[in-house]
């Protein structure tokens, strides 16, 4: 299973959704980002948020297409992308990807991070991206992954989060490594690039913040 989720973030990072919207993909709103999708003739299969940042054109909108609605006082614990998460989490999907988390305030965006350095996020059998026009995001614990270039998006950063990354090996890249431990606030890794078709990167132990980028 495949879960798409979208937020309320600044439209013009929101890539054109078109090319995810496939048939093995379950969507899902949160707050504006219902009514995003809405407009866009996607109907998600759960919405989320408190829906204040909606007007009442829009909220009737999303009550006359949308059959699961939950919606929440502005008054909680957590966030409406936490609770359109928390859902997405417990229906085991093998990919989750979010979309309109990123740009705009600060706050919510590093809130959205640390979604991704849940346990459960980091579990082998999910993946996880936060994507927008410029980016792709994901977050892994130490092991060894492969990464195909992207003609739009060739750089590639490895940022170290919450300890210091230990024997980062980096293959197929134009700037390798050999068993290096990268300390926390390092930037020695940030624009590398694909020298082919794919590469791999491998680490014994932390957590690396990887993001794809394109200028």
């Amino acid at each position: 299973m495949i879960i798409h989720i979208l937020a309320g973030g600044p439209e013009k990072n929101i890539p054109t959704l078109e090319p995810y919207d496939e048939k093995n993909v379950s969507w899902v709103g949160v707050d504006h980002g219902v009514f995003r999708l809405v407009n866009q003739g996607i109907i998600p299969t759960a919405a989320f948020g408190d829906f204040d940042s909606v007007t009442k054109e829009e909220w009737q909108d999303i009550q006359d297409n949308v059959s699961k609605i939950n919606q929440f006082k502005p008054e909680k614990d957590e966030t409406d992308m936490e609770l359109a998460f928390n859902w997405a989490v417990g229906q085991n999907p093998s990919i989750i990807r979010i979309f309109g988390a990123t740009g705009g305030r600060l706050d919510h965006f590093m809130a959205n991070v640390q979604l991704l350095l849940r346990k459960e996020s980091l579990h082998p059998s999910l993946k996880i991206e936060l994507i927008d026009t410029n980016n792709i995001i994901h977050i892994v614990s130490f092991g060894e992954y492969t990464v195909e270039k992207l003609k739009e998006k060739k750089f590639i950063s490895f940022i170290p989060l919450t300890t210091d990354v230990e024997n980062l090996t980096l293959k197929g890249f134009k700037y390798p490594l050999t068993n290096r431990n990268i300390p926390l606030g390092s930037t020695l890794c940030i624009s590398n690039e694909l020298i082919q078709s794919q590469g791999t990167f491998s680490f014994t132990n932390g957590i690396l913040m990887v993001i794809r980028s394109q200028d």
